[in-house]
């Protein structure tokens, strides 16, 4: 993995992705300029995973408040809150997105007495600060997780929430990659994550091409693999947490834990506490984005694999209830049932530490 996932050129007012829609055929490296651009990346996927899509919001909505031509304080709130709006459109699941544009408005709303170039600067450090973070919260977050398994296990994991889906380590394979680097030689199982194909165009390429020993499989044969006694863990990440325990996470993972459950195999959800929306008090009150037919009947083919005209029901996700969790992996510990008591502690860890 030579290439960041997100970074800004400052210089040239450019966003700097890896397109993922085009791996792992071709690395193509896109530079983004406009809201429409950055709108679209976030959208169709070029740029996805809840950290990811949190660390390219903030720089976005940064390159976007620099274009905004005038020194009058109002103005630049009411066109910054526009374009904030318009980014959080995007992906309305992923609370990153919204909680990394929130963070951002703050920045403006809380400085109204400065100049308004003094005011772009602190947004330029506020979106470096949320990179930043983001690599360090994947790397604790892996330390915590590499206490859950030991060395030798089949770890299974589902979509891609490796480092391609944030800034570096991932969330979900951060304990593989920190396994790797300590010689526990880690087996694991990518599910190829129908309809997009994350586990098996993003997942299976960044750990192969890191010499991590993964097997893809379908996503129907999870269960197969668990019964044959291969997987002692499953880690996956997440797009929202509800505040009790429920995850949103990418179609197919609620299966998975299902499956899990039934083998006796721990379900470990991999989240930064930025995931974590206390204002959702469950999974049924997450908003569950439906994508276009054709990711399903044709995205992928040669040819058409389906009849003109059949009904398509696509979620882009599922919600995972609580029960069937074993914890949830965050970067201040792991939170376990009852997980509103168990989160309230994290956050009281997280603000302590912040106050350090």
């Amino acid at each position: 993995m030579e290439y960041e996932t997100v970074e800004l050129d400052d210089k040239d007012d450019a966003l700097v992705i890896i397109d993922q829609t085009k791996l792992p055929g071709k690395t193509e490296i896109i530079r983004l300029k406009t809201a429409q651009e950055m709108w679209d990346a976030i959208y169709l996927l070029k740029v996805r995973g809840a950290p990811a899509i949190g660390v390219a919001a903030a720089f976005g909505i940064y390159l976007l408040a620099k274009q905004i031509d005038t020194s009058d304080y109002s103005t630049f709130l009411a066109e910054f809150r526009k374009q904030k709006e318009y980014l959080d459109s995007s992906r309305p699941t992923a609370v990153n997105l919204s909680w990394a544009l929130k963070r951002m408005e703050k920045i403006v709303t809380d400085n109204g007495d400065k100049p308004v170039e003094e005011i772009k600067q602190l947004l330029k450090t506020e979106a470096d600060a949320v990179k930043a973070e983001d690599i360090r919260v994947c790397k604790t977050i892996g330390e915590f997780g590499l206490t859950l398994v030991k060395p030798g296990d089949g770890i299974l994991t589902h979509c891609n929430a490796g480092q391609l889906a944030t800034s570096k380590y991932g969330t979900a394979t951060a304990p593989i990659y920190l396994g790797e680097e300590r010689g526990y030689h880690f087996r694991v199982f990518a599910d190829e994550t129908r309809p997009l194909l994350q586990g098996a165009r993003l997942t299976s390429y960044e750990l192969h091409s890191s010499g991590v020993d993964v097997t893809l499989i379908c996503d129907n044969m999870a269960a197969t693999v668990m019964k044959n006694g291969w997987v002692n863990a499953v880690f996956v990440g997440c797009d929202r947490v509800a505040r009790n325990g429920d995850t949103a996470n990418k179609i197919g993972t609620s299966s998975v834990a299902i499956a899990a459950n039934y083998y006796n195999v721990p379900v470990y959800i991999c989240a930064p506490t930025s995931t974590i929306d206390m204002n959702t008090a469950t999974g049924a009150d997450i908003h569950i984005e439906e994508r276009p037919a054709e990711e399903v009947t044709q995205m992928w083919y040669r040819e058409r694999m389906a009849p003109e005209g059949v009904k398509v029901y696509n979620p882009a996700f599922d919600v995972t209830d609580h029960s069937l969790i074993a914890g949830i992996v965050t970067e201040y510990g792991i939170a376990r049932e009852p997980y509103e008591e168990s989160f309230r502690e994290i956050f009281a860890r997280k603000e302590n530490a912040e106050h350090d």
